[in-house]
Protein backbone atom coordinates (compact mmCIF):
# COMPACT_ATOMS: atom_id res chain seq x y z
CA UNK A 1 0.00 0.00 0.00
CA UNK A 2 1.43 4.05 -0.60
CA UNK A 3 0.12 5.30 2.48
CA UNK A 4 0.86 4.36 6.21
CA UNK A 5 -1.44 1.80 7.71
CA UNK A 6 -4.43 3.01 10.00
CA UNK A 7 -5.62 2.08 13.48
CA UNK A 8 -9.26 2.03 12.19
CA UNK A 9 -12.42 1.71 13.84
CA UNK A 10 -15.17 0.44 11.60
CA UNK A 11 -18.70 2.05 11.53
CA UNK A 12 -20.39 -1.22 11.70
CA UNK A 13 -23.99 -1.37 10.83
CA UNK A 14 -23.50 -5.52 10.75
CA UNK A 15 -24.25 -5.55 7.06
CA UNK A 16 -22.57 -6.24 3.99
CA UNK A 17 -21.18 -3.19 2.65
CA UNK A 18 -19.18 -2.09 6.69
CA UNK A 19 -18.32 -5.41 6.40
CA UNK A 20 -16.90 -5.07 2.93
CA UNK A 21 -15.29 -2.25 3.54
CA UNK A 22 -13.34 -3.84 6.53
CA UNK A 23 -12.30 -6.41 4.59
CA UNK A 24 -10.79 -4.28 2.03
CA UNK A 25 -9.25 -1.77 4.49
CA UNK A 26 -7.76 -5.14 6.48
CA UNK A 27 -6.30 -6.28 2.91
CA UNK A 28 -4.69 -3.08 2.36
CA UNK A 29 -2.95 -2.98 5.44
CA UNK A 30 -5.06 -1.31 8.25
CA UNK A 31 -5.53 -2.55 11.65
CA UNK A 32 -9.02 -2.71 12.79
CA UNK A 33 -9.49 -1.74 16.41
CA UNK A 34 -12.78 -1.47 17.34
CA UNK A 35 -16.50 -1.55 15.86
CA UNK A 36 -19.31 1.58 16.04
CA UNK A 37 -23.14 0.99 15.81
CA UNK A 38 -25.38 3.25 17.06
CA UNK A 39 -28.88 1.97 18.66
CA UNK A 40 -32.22 3.52 18.96
CA UNK A 41 -32.82 5.42 22.02
CA UNK A 42 -33.76 2.70 23.67
CA UNK A 43 -30.84 0.20 22.99
CA UNK A 44 -32.87 -2.60 21.80
CA UNK A 45 -32.34 -2.53 18.17
CA UNK A 46 -29.35 -0.52 15.85
CA UNK A 47 -30.37 2.57 14.19
CA UNK A 48 -29.32 1.44 10.51
CA UNK A 49 -30.45 -2.20 10.27
CA UNK A 50 -32.85 -2.95 12.91
CA UNK A 51 -30.32 -5.80 14.45
CA UNK A 52 -30.21 -6.36 18.65
CA UNK A 53 -27.50 -5.78 20.38
CA UNK A 54 -26.65 -9.78 21.00
CA UNK A 55 -26.49 -10.35 17.10
CA UNK A 56 -24.30 -7.14 16.58
CA UNK A 57 -21.85 -8.93 19.72
CA UNK A 58 -21.89 -11.76 18.17
CA UNK A 59 -20.53 -10.26 14.77
CA UNK A 60 -17.98 -8.66 16.94
CA UNK A 61 -16.72 -11.50 19.24
CA UNK A 62 -16.49 -13.48 15.76
CA UNK A 63 -14.28 -10.23 14.77
CA UNK A 64 -12.26 -10.59 18.14
CA UNK A 65 -12.54 -6.41 18.28
CA UNK A 66 -14.66 -4.58 20.63
CA UNK A 67 -17.55 -2.81 19.77
CA UNK A 68 -19.21 0.63 20.93
CA UNK A 69 -23.10 0.63 20.97
CA UNK A 70 -24.48 3.90 21.10
CA UNK A 71 -28.03 4.16 21.89
CA UNK A 72 -29.05 7.42 20.27
CA UNK A 73 -31.95 9.66 19.11
CA UNK A 74 -32.28 11.04 15.83
CA UNK A 75 -31.86 14.76 16.64
CA UNK A 76 -28.51 13.68 19.07
CA UNK A 77 -26.93 11.03 16.45
CA UNK A 78 -24.25 13.49 15.33
CA UNK A 79 -23.40 14.51 18.58
CA UNK A 80 -23.07 10.88 19.72
CA UNK A 81 -21.17 9.51 16.89
CA UNK A 82 -18.35 12.03 17.35
CA UNK A 83 -18.21 11.44 20.85
CA UNK A 84 -18.01 7.60 20.37
CA UNK A 85 -15.71 8.41 17.92
CA UNK A 86 -13.46 10.21 20.01
CA UNK A 87 -13.47 7.77 23.23
CA UNK A 88 -12.39 5.08 21.05
CA UNK A 89 -9.78 6.97 19.26
CA UNK A 90 -8.21 7.68 23.26
CA UNK A 91 -9.19 3.91 24.19
CA UNK A 92 -7.58 1.78 20.86
CA UNK A 93 -4.84 5.15 19.90
CA UNK A 94 -7.20 5.06 16.32
CA UNK A 95 -6.16 7.29 13.76
CA UNK A 96 -8.84 6.89 11.37
CA UNK A 97 -12.66 5.21 10.87
CA UNK A 98 -13.95 3.23 7.97
CA UNK A 99 -17.27 3.69 6.38
CA UNK A 100 -19.10 1.33 3.66
CA UNK A 101 -20.63 4.19 1.81
CA UNK A 102 -20.05 3.55 -2.39
CA UNK A 103 -21.67 6.97 -4.04
CA UNK A 104 -23.76 8.82 -1.89
CA UNK A 105 -21.97 12.61 -1.56
CA UNK A 106 -24.07 13.70 1.35
CA UNK A 107 -22.97 10.06 3.29
CA UNK A 108 -19.13 10.66 2.66
CA UNK A 109 -19.53 14.64 3.69
CA UNK A 110 -21.21 13.81 7.00
CA UNK A 111 -18.69 10.82 7.37
CA UNK A 112 -15.61 13.51 6.61
CA UNK A 113 -17.56 16.00 8.98
CA UNK A 114 -17.50 13.72 12.17
CA UNK A 115 -13.90 12.43 11.39
CA UNK A 116 -12.28 16.11 11.05
CA UNK A 117 -14.44 16.82 14.54
CA UNK A 118 -12.87 13.58 16.04
CA UNK A 119 -9.52 14.20 14.57
CA UNK A 120 -9.68 11.15 12.72
CA UNK A 121 -8.97 10.54 8.88
CA UNK A 122 -11.99 9.11 6.65
CA UNK A 123 -11.15 5.54 5.03
CA UNK A 124 -13.82 4.82 1.84
CA UNK A 125 -12.63 1.59 0.64
CA UNK A 126 -15.62 0.83 -1.65
CA UNK A 127 -16.09 4.60 -2.99
CA UNK A 128 -17.22 5.26 -6.45
CA UNK A 129 -16.79 1.26 -7.20
CA UNK A 130 -19.92 -0.35 -9.66
CA UNK A 131 -22.38 -2.00 -7.56
CA UNK A 132 -23.17 -5.06 -9.19
CA UNK A 133 -19.47 -5.84 -9.10
CA UNK A 134 -19.24 -4.66 -6.12
CA UNK A 135 -21.64 -7.21 -4.77
CA UNK A 136 -20.45 -10.03 -6.86
CA UNK A 137 -16.52 -9.32 -5.39
CA UNK A 138 -17.95 -9.71 -1.75
CA UNK A 139 -19.58 -13.13 -2.52
CA UNK A 140 -16.25 -14.13 -4.79
CA UNK A 141 -14.71 -13.06 -1.86
CA UNK A 142 -16.46 -15.30 1.15
CA UNK A 143 -19.05 -12.79 2.81
CA UNK A 144 -22.46 -14.25 3.11
CA UNK A 145 -25.54 -12.44 4.40
CA UNK A 146 -28.77 -12.46 4.00
CA UNK A 147 -31.69 -9.50 3.69
CA UNK A 148 -33.17 -8.88 7.09
CA UNK A 149 -35.28 -5.45 6.54
CA UNK A 150 -36.83 -4.49 2.76
CA UNK A 151 -39.04 -1.46 1.24
CA UNK A 152 -42.78 -2.88 -0.11
CA UNK A 153 -40.84 -3.00 -3.32
CA UNK A 154 -39.30 -5.76 -2.81
CA UNK A 155 -42.31 -7.36 -0.12
CA UNK A 156 -41.74 -9.97 3.00
CA UNK A 157 -40.68 -12.72 0.57
CA UNK A 158 -37.50 -11.52 0.37
CA UNK A 159 -36.99 -11.32 4.14
CA UNK A 160 -34.55 -13.67 4.89
CA UNK A 161 -33.04 -14.72 2.29
CA UNK A 162 -28.84 -15.10 1.08
CA UNK A 163 -27.37 -13.23 -1.09
CA UNK A 164 -26.31 -15.50 -4.32
CA UNK A 165 -26.73 -15.14 -8.22
CA UNK A 166 -30.77 -16.23 -7.89
CA UNK A 167 -31.35 -12.94 -5.19
CA UNK A 168 -29.15 -10.82 -7.47
CA UNK A 169 -31.50 -11.57 -10.78
CA UNK A 170 -34.07 -11.13 -8.42
CA UNK A 171 -33.60 -7.94 -7.23
CA UNK A 172 -32.72 -6.75 -11.08
CA UNK A 173 -35.84 -7.63 -11.90
CA UNK A 174 -37.71 -6.46 -9.14
CA UNK A 175 -35.95 -3.07 -10.72
CA UNK A 176 -33.92 -2.58 -7.33
CA UNK A 177 -29.82 -1.73 -6.98
CA UNK A 178 -28.30 -4.86 -5.86
CA UNK A 179 -26.31 -3.24 -3.71
CA UNK A 180 -29.29 -1.51 -2.24
CA UNK A 181 -27.49 1.36 -1.91
CA UNK A 182 -30.97 3.90 -1.90
CA UNK A 183 -32.10 1.89 1.38
CA UNK A 184 -34.12 -0.66 -0.60
CA UNK A 185 -32.75 -3.24 1.42
CA UNK A 186 -30.86 -4.28 4.47
CA UNK A 187 -28.69 -6.85 5.02
CA UNK A 188 -26.90 -9.05 8.10
CA UNK A 189 -23.59 -10.49 8.18
CA UNK A 190 -23.36 -14.27 8.96
CA UNK A 191 -19.98 -15.04 8.16
CA UNK A 192 -17.13 -14.00 5.90
CA UNK A 193 -13.14 -14.53 6.63
CA UNK A 194 -12.62 -11.90 9.25
CA UNK A 195 -15.02 -13.99 11.19
CA UNK A 196 -13.61 -17.08 13.60
CA UNK A 197 -17.08 -18.54 13.86
CA UNK A 198 -20.34 -17.86 11.67
CA UNK A 199 -23.08 -16.02 13.89
CA UNK A 200 -25.58 -18.14 14.95
CA UNK A 201 -29.04 -16.55 14.44
CA UNK A 202 -31.60 -16.57 16.73
CA UNK A 203 -35.65 -17.62 15.22
CA UNK A 204 -37.59 -14.64 13.66
CA UNK A 205 -40.67 -13.25 12.17
CA UNK A 206 -41.69 -11.35 9.47
CA UNK A 207 -42.86 -7.95 10.43
CA UNK A 208 -44.60 -5.07 8.73
CA UNK A 209 -44.35 -0.95 9.56
CA UNK A 210 -46.13 1.39 7.30
CA UNK A 211 -44.30 0.38 3.89
CA UNK A 212 -41.23 -1.39 5.59
CA UNK A 213 -40.82 -5.00 6.06
CA UNK A 214 -38.53 -6.34 8.58
CA UNK A 215 -37.16 -9.42 10.61
CA UNK A 216 -38.21 -9.49 14.49
CA UNK A 217 -35.94 -11.84 16.41
CA UNK A 218 -36.98 -13.75 19.16
CA UNK A 219 -34.42 -13.47 21.85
Amino acid sequence: MTNPPENIICSWSGGKDSCFALMTAVKSGHKPVALLNVLNENGQISRSHGLPPQILQQQAAALGLPVLLQPSTWQDYETHFVASLRQLKSAHNATAAVFGDIDLQPHRDWEEKVCAAAGLKTLLPLWQQERKMLVYRMLEQGLKCRIVSCNGTLGPEFLGREMDDVLIADLEAAGVDVCGENGEFHTLVTDCPLFSVPVQLPPSEKVQHEHYHFLQWKL
